[in-house]
């Protein structure tokens, strides 16, 4: 059935009356807000019968119904859809032979030296994307005395836990003389 065989305006008019009606036993129901929303949904297909967007809706529609039938019923379609998911699963399980090649490295036995692969201190040299180098922690700091607590000579009072987190910066701040 094409555009132009439809009786537009009967139609739309009657999806606008019967969403109307649904729309008031709605409001009775369940308030106020829930029955004008409803007429909200209910005047659109009203409006796009007086706009002009009908036709696009119409066309949008047939789109998206022709490229669903086409996609169901088209062996070509499926074929490509079993090559995506052939291309997933390969991705998957590189990912996981990767994994377990690192984890090997790691506890000292290098099954990826025998068979020519990059070890994982290679890798890292290498700059390969995803692999870390093993890091040492950093020495603890101890901030510096502030000069107006040495000038005083009276030692800092303990401040609270919460607070550490915040004692570098306020020492760099009264440094510069600032607060």
């Amino acid at each position: 059935m094409s555009y132009e065989q439809i009786a537009w305006l009967p139609l739309c008019a009657g999806v606008t009356g019967v969403g109307l009606v649904l729309s008031f036993l709605l409001m009775r129901r369940r308030g106020a807000a829930a029955g004008l929303r409803a007429v909200a949904w209910s005047l659109l297909p009203i409006a796009a019968y007086l706009t002009g967007a009908l036709p696009t809706v119409w066309r949008i529609g047939t789109a998206i119904g022709g490229f669903l039938t086409g996609l169901v019923f088209n062996p070509v379609v499926w074929s490509g859809v079993a090559v995506t998911g052939l291309s997933v699963l390969l991705f998957l399980v590189s990912g996981f032979m990767r994994g377990r090649r690192l984890k090997a490295a790691a506890s000292g036995a290098s099954p990826a030296s025998a068979t020519g692969a990059p070890t994982r201190s290679e890798a890292v040299t290498s700059g390969a994307p995803g692999a870390t180098a093993a890091t040492q922690p950093l020495p603890k700091r101890t901030p510096a005395p502030s000069p107006v607590s040495r000038a005083a000579g009276s030692k800092p009072a303990a401040k609270p836990a919460a607070d550490d987190d915040f004692s570098d910066i306020e020492d760099i701040l009264k440094r510069r003389g600032i607060g």
